[in-house]
């Protein structure tokens, strides 16, 4: 029996939004909320759905670019209403350069942190006017180089690190609206992001050998934390990183 027939939620009539909903861990919460009957927007950086490989019929399609203000604001200004926000999107290495030419880092932060907090603060009416048991939610997705020094992604770590930071501060500057504000830190995922390095062991040898689980996630490992933190089931949480690694950070 898998994990979604065993731990079922009700999102039904309540509207979700997405950001990086069209492949990986955004894919598989979008799809995990859907499931559970919300009425799911995801965003994605091309022109149309059709242009992705995956099924996307499923949900409302909105192009963004979190570097692009102004469209950040169209979107929010669009929405009808909205209970639930997860901040997803994100990379590293854009366009594949290196993160260490001070440009690129800039462009790493804009993307990771400051995309993720302009979307949050435009959102914030709407989901104050949210009537989801519990308030509504914002969950955040951090990573295990919120925690820890990967040298390879300067930028996106340190975008990562300050996300579960700006979890905090909004959790306590938003509760009197009745925002509950939360994130969840992956670990190793198979995912679009992970890709180039899922055929490498030599790249993985040493985090397999400290996770006690010694295993790949997957998008179906982190969507039902999601919906947790968004549900009434969490109603008393808010301002947490939960980390979702196969107890990679506890080793």
């Amino acid at each position: 029996m898998s994990t979604a027939q065993r731990v079922r939620f009700d999102f039904s009539g309540l509207q979700v939004l997405v950001t990086g909903g069209s492949n990986g861990i955004g894919h598989g919460i979008a799809r995990a909320f859907a499931a559970a009957g919300a009425s799911v927007i995801v965003t994605g950086r091309r022109v149309t759905a059709a242009e992705y490989d995956t099924d996307l019929s499923a949900f409302e399609y909105r192009t963004l670019e979190l570097t692009d203000g102004g469209a950040i604001e169209s979107l929010a200004l669009s929405l009808p209403a909205l209970d639930v926000l997860v901040n997803n999107a994100g990379a590293n290495l854009p366009g594949g350069k290196s993160e260490y030419l001070p440009e690129v880092f800039e462009e790493s932060v804009q993307v990771n942190l400051f995309g993720t907090y302009r979307l949050s603060a435009a959102c914030r009416d709407k989901l104050a006017h949210s009537r989801l048991d519990g308030g509504a939610s914002v969950v955040n997705l951090a990573s295990m180089a919120s925690y820890f020094g990967i040298t390879a992604v300067p930028g996106y770590g340190a975008a990562k690190a300050a996300i579960v930071q700006m979890t905090k501060t909004l959790a306590v500057a938003w509760a009197t609206d009745h925002i509950r504000v939360n994130a969840v830190a992956p670990g190793l995922i198979r995912s679009n992001m992970t890709a180039r390095i899922q055929n490498l062991p030599e790249y993985t040898r040493k985090d397999f050998e400290r996770m006690p689980m010694a295993r790949w996630g997957t998008p179906q490992d982190i969507a039902p934390v999601v919906l947790f933190l968004s549900s009434p089931a969490a109603r008393y949480i808010t301002g947490q990183t939960l980390a979702v690694d196969g107890g990679y950070s506890i080793t």
